[in-house]
């Protein structure tokens, strides 16, 4: 197997070497009989055996047997010195897939760990799906909520996905373009939010070769260049840091780093920059022996060279989600280049590098393993909590893709917990990631102890405080700026709770009305009409009928019909009568909308809309946008308001006044005297004329309440003219 990250092969020449499969097995007990017992390795052949059983006479693509990509899959693992099952499930991870071998065969043979294991890592081939994206995201569903339950399943697979990407070259262009995507998408940043640090450097510039090989060559020549002419740069500085320490009495090992192309790639096209403006290719590494020596190390390097403001990041004190600590920093070096310097005990190093495979590769140092094995642990639960309110594969992986990506903010609650989410993060993705309720029940927030509006994004070091209320619920608006998977599932999945409840309850009324129009009484209609209406009709339950009525799938007057129908009484006419209209209270939730066209409110005349999946929409009786639309009479329903409607609706006035000063105060003034708010205000700019226009949108109660409000308006000197907006 080739080793070190992608600079260091070229992916399109990589083939499998060696005398075959075998001469590759015997390569890989050496490894494995390092760490593991006798009788281990002799379980991971019998894996081994069984494999090449199984795959006898199947062929990669690049025509070498197919027992060679578990092999080397299983050589990938042995470097994280994992265990029995994973090695052996690494060894049989195709098999399900691509042989007639069942779950329970492995199960049998391995037992149900290794089974359970290998289930995790197939894929879902035999099942059909209508489009790609849907089986992509049920693939992925399955594999996740597997990992969910046990970390080593995401192991093999990355293992599996890196071994696959360094042969990929045999591949069909367009397959190792989907492939490279993928794996840029959701694997790589998989293996950086575990903190495998090599693995998704290497996944990163391997899917940057395939993708864009071109742009790969390009930058690889320019990098090797560049590698001769600052070659004298980068051991006088690294020079200088090693005197530097030596002086201050502090032991430490430092090494040159070059950053991988994927990453210098990123920066160009992020910053807008040429190759040659990107100085930073190069950065610095200091491993010390404790935390105490690494702040020492940073002030000695601090006096060396002065630091960039702005640049220097402690992820000692405040870790990143996956378990990374290190301090960076950005010195001013030589002729002013910048340069970047990590500075880091051994043990951070280790989970630097292998992140949560660290738990396995050394098992020495288990207690300072415990902080990455609970942040994995909080990620992977957080993963099963967005799985069961997503509704379909689909929008679940739509929800994860947003928590994969690193770039994080740090902020604290009150008393000083800390909470780390991703950049552009809002006080409603913080409420959600302190508790669901939290989350739901939220309406308000203090940022550094000063009220802030909701949709305010987050920086580093912010003191955030959620205000909530016992009637608090989400907004359909917050879905326009929440970041994190976790807030926008659970908006979503509330939503959908709300909407059916409330569109049940509408249809429900309905249905009650339109079985009076029939000269039935709603109690009438029984149990067994019920049964047998939803057995004719293919309808789950009665509550989901109901609120097929309420969203407009189903006609309330045919349900009625249908259900008296399935009572079966024989000679029974009933006349119908005109179905009464049903009544509006203004509180329906999301079942019941008012059009935003003409702003209905209780004393207008009103029709309903019924709008198919999003219930019934309310608009007045003149309002131009449905003119088209009145000659359809099964898309309308007749609509009255309550007498009694205990809520404030919104409308929209539009004044002509006098260009003077003190007129909008005025005019405000007179707004808040009729007992009115202001949810908007909307003017003309200054072009010199001697009169504008205002546009308000208030919060009136009724008709009657609108009249007060303009009648006191109308008594302003400077209103030249008030006019209700329609339309």
């Amino acid at each position: 197997m080739k080793e070190g990250t992608a600079q260091e092969f070229d992916p399109s020449s990589y083939v499998y070497h060696g005398g075959g499969a075998q001469a590759e097995f015997g390569l890989l007990k050496e490894r494995l009989a390092a760490y593991l017992k006798p009788e281990d390795v002799a379980q991971v052949e019998a894996a081994y055996r069984f494999s090449d059983a199984a795959h006898k006479g199947q062929l990669r693509a690049s025509g070498d047997p197919y027992i060679s990509h578990p092999v080397e899959v299983c050589t990938i693992l042995s470097d994280w010195h994992l265990d029995v099952p994973a090695l052996c499930a690494a060894m049989l991870h195709d098999v399900m897939e691509d042989t007639p071998t069942t779950m329970e065969d492995i199960a049998e043979r391995f037992g149900k760990t290794v089974a359970v294991l290998v289930d995790g890592v197939s894929k879902l081939d035999k099942i059909e799906f209508q489009t790609e994206a849907q089986a992509q995201g049920e693939n992925f569903r399955k594999m996740l909520l597997a990992m969910a339950r046990d970390v080593r399943v995401i192991l093999i697979k990355l293992a599996d996905r890196l071994h696959n990407m360094r042969t990929l070259g045999p591949m069909a262009m367009e397959k190792r373009r989907r492939i490279a995507g993928e794996t840029l998408e959701i694997y790589a940043p998989i293996a950086n939010r575990l903190g495998l640090n090599n693995l998704y450097r290497e996944l990163e510039d391997l899917s940057f070769f395939y993708l864009y090989p071109t742009r790969y060559s390009v930058l690889e020549k320019a990098v090797r260049a560049a590698r001769g002419n600052r070659r004298e740069l980068v051991s006088k500085v690294l020079e200088a840091i090693k005197q530097k320490l030596k002086d201050c009495n502090i032991e430490a090992t430092v090494t040159g780093r070059e950053k991988h192309l994927y990453s210098i790639y990123s920066k160009m096209q992020g910053k807008n920059l040429a190759f040659s403006e990107v100085y930073d290719i190069y950065g610095f590494r200091v491993i010390v022996k404790d935390v105490p020596t690494a702040y020492i190390a940073l002030g000695s390097l601090h006096s060396l060279y002065k630091p960039i403001p702005g640049k220097f990041k402690d992820y000692i004190a405040i870790p990143k989600a996956n378990g990374y600590q290190s301090l960076h920093t950005t010195l001013f070096g030589p002729f002013g280049t910048p340069i970047e310097v990590q500075i880091r005990t051994a043990d951070m190093h280790k989970i630097a590098e292998a992140g949560v495979a660290s738990h396995w590769l050394y098992k020495s140092s288990e207690t300072s393993m415990n902080e990455v094995q609970q942040k994995t642990h909080q990620w992977l639960q957080s993963l099963l909590e967005i799985q069961s309110e997503s509704g379909d594969a689909v929008e679940f992986l739509e929800h994860i893709k947003v928590d994969l990506f690193p770039d994080e903010v740090y902020v604290f609650t009150p008393k000083g917990k800390i909470f780390s989410l991703p950049r552009g993060a809002t006080a409603v993705d913080f409420a959600y990631a302190v508790h669901t309720d939290v989350g739901n029940r939220c309406v308000a927030v203090k940022i550094n102890h000063e009220l802030a509006p909701l949709r305010t994004e987050l920086r580093n070091g912010d003191q955030v405080e959620i205000i909530t209320t016992a009637h608090g619920r989400p907004n359909p608006a917050w879905l326009n700026y929440v970041v994190t998977g976790k807030a926008r599932s659970h908006i979503r999945h509330y939503l959908k709770t709300m909407q059916y409840e409330e569109s049940a309850a509408l249809g429900e009324r309905m249905l009650n009305q339109a079985l009076r129009a029939l000269q039935a009484e709603p109690g009438q209609v029984s149990d067994a009409q019920w049964e047998r209406f939803l057995k004719e009709n293919s309808g789950k339950s009665r509550q989901e009928v109901l609120a097929d009525i309420g969203l407009g799938k189903r006609l309330n007057v045919v349900v009625a019909t249908q259900l008296l129908a399935a009572g079966g009484e024989a000679g029974v006419e009933r006349k119908p009568g005109q179905v009464g209209a049903v009544t509006i209270r203004g509180t329906e939730g999301m079942a019941v909308q008012l059009a935003k066209c003409c702003r209905p409110i209780p004393g207008d005349p009103i029709i309903g809309f019924i709008n198919k999946g999003k219930g019934l929409v309310i608009h007045t009786h003149d309002c131009p946008t449905i003119a088209e639309y009145r000659a359809d009479p099964d898309k309308w329903l007749d609509v009255e308001w309550d007498p009694d409607t205990r809520k404030l609706f919104d409308v929209t006035i539009r004044l002509v006044v006098a260009n003077q000063r003190g007129v909008l105060a005025k005019v405000a003034a007179s707004i808040a005297e009729a007992g009115s708010n202001i949810d908007n205000v909307a003017m003309e700019g200054e072009d010199g004329s001697a009169y504008t226009n205002m546009t308000f949108t208030l919060q009136v109660e009724n008709r009657v309440h609108l009249a007060q409000v303009m009648k006191n308006l109308r008594r302003i000197q400077e209103v030249v003219r008030i006019a209700r907006v329609k339309g």
